[in-house]
C-alpha cells in the first residue's frame, strides 16, 4: 500500500501528521536507509522500511478471526483457573495478537470473534449498533406454543426487561427436551440462560451460531479460520463502518 510517508508515521502512532512533518523536515526520518525530507514523499508499506531515530515502525496488520469454541473452555488466552483449558491454547501460528470479542461462558460452545482492531470490537458488543446474536439452546422439557408466544413477549429479569430479537422452535428430542433458536442483540451475562429459565425451561446446551453476518457454519469444533473479505465487509456494514 502507498501512503504518504507522514500519513504512516501517524498511523505507526508516532505523533500527528503535523508533528511528522516536522520530523521529517528536520532529517529524522530515513526511508531504506536513506534521510527523506520531502514532505509529500510516499512509502509503500509492504516494502520499504522506515526509521525515525534508530526505531524501526511498522503497522500491526489488523487480523479477524472466527473461532469454534467447544464447551469447557475459558474465554481466555492465557492459562486458566486450575489448569482449566483456554481458547489461547487453539489459536496458533498468528503474528499478532489477537483478543477474544466478548465471551462465552465455560459450558457454552459456538461463534467467537477474536480480533485485535479495538474499534470494530466495541461496535460489535455495543448494544446501541443492534447487531444480533443468534444461539441454539437445547432446553428442559417441552415448549408448548402458549409459552413461545409468552417468551417473544420478553420476561423481567434482576437487570431489566429482556425481548428477543426472534425465538422459535427448532426440533422437539424423544427426552421430552426442545431445541430453541434465540436471538438477542444485547450481551448481557448469561442473558439467554437466564431468560429461559424464567420460563421453566433451564439450558442443557448452548451454542451461539451467529454474529451479524459472521455464520458458524460447518467449522469444526476448536477449529478456526481468517474472515473472508466478503465477511468483514458485511460486518463493517453492519455496525456502520
Amino acid at each position: 500500500m502507498k501512503v504518504r510517508l507522514n500519513r504512516y508515521l501517524s498511523m505507526c502512532g508516532i505523533s500527528s501528521r503535523r508533528y511528522a512533518d516536522e520530523l521529517i523536515a528536520g532529517g529524522k526520518v530515513r526511508v531504506n536507509g536513506v534521510v527523506v525530507n520531502e514532505l509529500g514523499y510516499r512509502i509503500d508499506t509492504d516494502t520499504d522500511e522506515v526509521k525515525v531515530g534508530r526505531k524501526t515502525l511498522g503497522v500491526e496488520r489488523k487480523r479477524y478471526l472466527l473461532l469454534n469454541k467447544p464447551r469447557f473452555y475459558l474465554t481466555a488466552l492465557g492459562r486458566g483457573d486450575d489448569d482449566k483449558e483456554t481458547i489461547g491454547e487453539l489459536i496458533t501460528d498468528i503474528p499478532e495478537r489477537v483478543y477474544p470479542v466478548g465471551r462465552l461462558d465455560y459450558d457454552t460452545e459456538g461463534v467467537l470473534i477474536l480480533t485485535n482492531d479495538g474499534e470494530l470490537a466495541h461496535k460489535i458488543l455495543h448494544p446501541s449498533y443492534e447487531l444480533i446474536k443468534v444461539y441454539q439452546a437445547a432446553v428442559r422439557g417441552k415448549v408448548n406454543n402458549e409459552t413461545l408466544r409468552r417468551m417473544r413477549g420478553g420476561a423481567e429479569l434482576k437487570d431489566g426487561y429482556a425481548i428477543p430479537d426472534h425465538i422459535k422452535v427448532v426440533k422437539y428430542d424423544d427426552n421430552k427436551g426442545t431445541v430453541l433458536e434465540i436471538a438477542f442483540h444485547e450481551g448481557r451475562n448469561r442473558l439467554v440462560k437466564r431468560f429461559l429459565s424464567e420460563f421453566g425451561h433451564p439450558v442443557l446446551k448452548l451454542k451461539r451460531i451467529s454474529v451479524g453476518p459472521i455464520i458458524l457454519g460447518d467449522l469444526p469444533k476448536g477449529g478456526w479460520r481468517y474472515f473472508t473479505q466478503d465477511e468483514l465487509d458485511a460486518l463493517k456494514k453492519a455496525v456502520g463502518r
